[in-house]
């Protein structure tokens, strides 16, 4: 399997648990690793032979921009069912980084895998 990756896409989003996070929106950084075939699209130089980064980033910029989700976790898991179903991915690392939430952190936020995982 391949791995078609996407990083650092920011999406300022309402996410959190605290009232003033409910008030204000704030910009989450994600990571996609998408699992994928490209040896059909790789032979034949088309677009609708692969998995569209485009097509995808932009459902997921859409689906983040209009939810209010308390916890990243929550947000993580409706990530990866959402291109799952949509794109038919069949296996997805959603990483989401809530930067600045821990005061003495640079970084904080969540990793999770869905699907068949390439690596094993």
């Amino acid at each position: 399997m391949d791995i078609i990756f996407v990083r650092d896409l920011k999406i300022d989003c309402i996410i959190g648990v605290w009232e003033w996070e409910r008030k204000i929106r704030q910009t989450l950084h994600i990571d996609l690793d998408l699992g994928t075939d490209i040896s059909k699209s790789a032979a034949s130089d088309n677009l609708d032979d692969t998995l569209d980064y485009k097509a995808i980033t932009n459902g997921i910029r859409d689906f983040v921009s209009d939810s209010e989700f308390k916890l990243v976790e929550t947000l993580a898991e409706k990530i990866a069912a959402m291109v799952q179903e949509k794109f038919n991915v069949s296996w997805i690392r959603v990483v989401i980084n809530k930067r600045g939430a821990l005061r003495h952190a640079r970084d904080v936020g969540v990793i999770i895998e869905r699907g068949i995982n390439p690596d094993k």
